[in-house]
């Protein structure tokens, strides 16, 4: 079961010194055909205009990965956190039983991300920060493990969160192929943060996405030196 959203075809929005593009529904995109992939929920394609961002807001009951694809972010929150997050590295925030963040974007560039939500498996849970700088020489022709709360991750370095799925990123360089197990129940989603690639024989453009379930295995081949992000998740 390959689902294929090109970039062209997602939702957004564009509010100035926001651009958002939506792979699933999210504010006033609404689309029934893609309101989740399993428990993945959102998976936004944010570029934020230098000194701008969002203001403070709450959560609660959601896990949210934020991925810097260029730029930076810098966070804070109500738990006394704050710290900035640049180009390739990763933040994570356990919303659990609420918190409220403000996202800002303090560089003299425009800031590009990907903003991930994952249901957690259990409501209620303490709230939790966490950044963390991952070097991309580190994910060459394999997947890095970025945030994770599978059991087999623990000891890993990455970024806890409160639901059995990972957040991971490789990188590929032109011919390369990359195959990834995908064990029965468990659901892929996958987006080219650069490059182009096929995808279990599929054909990826930057920032194309791609839904993976009921395979054995996710196949990348690149076509062109490829960046991709991929979230695996249980199917229900």
């Amino acid at each position: 079961m390959i689902d294929v959203r090109p970039f062209a075809s997602l939702g957004g929005a564009n509010h100035g010194w926001l651009k958002a593009k939506h792979h699933f529904s999210f504010a006033n995109y609404h689309d029934p055909k893609r309101m989740n992939w399993g428990r993945l929920r959102v998976w936004n394609d944010d570029e934020i205009a230098a000194g701008t961002g969002f203001d403070a807001h709450p959560h609660r009951d959601m896990e949210i990965i934020t991925y810097v694809r260029e730029g930076a972010i810098t966070h804070r929150d109500n738990m006394g956190n704050e710290g900035r997050t640049g180009a390739g590295d990763v933040q994570i925030m356990s919303a659990g039983t609420g918190v409220v963040h403000a996202e800002y974007n303090l560089e003299p560039e425009t800031t590009k991300i990907f903003q991930i939500w994952i249901m957690p498996d259990q409501r209620g849970a303490k709230p939790n920060w966490g950044a963390k700088s991952f070097p991309k020489a580190g994910r060459e022709a394999a997947f890095e493990v970025l945030a994770s709360g599978r059991p087999g991750d623990a000891g890993t370095g990455a970024l806890p969160i409160n639901v059995n799925g990972a957040v991971m990123a490789a990188t590929i360089a032109r011919g390369q192929t990359l195959t990834q197990p995908l064990a029965a129940g468990r659901a892929a989603y996958l987006v080219l943060a650069k490059g182009a690639a096929t995808v279990n024989g599929a054909a990826l453009n930057e920032r194309d996405g791609v839904g993976i379930a009921r395979e054995e295995a996710v196949t990348i081949t690149a076509t062109e030196d490829a960046e991709v992000v991929m979230v695996e998740v249980a199917e229900e």
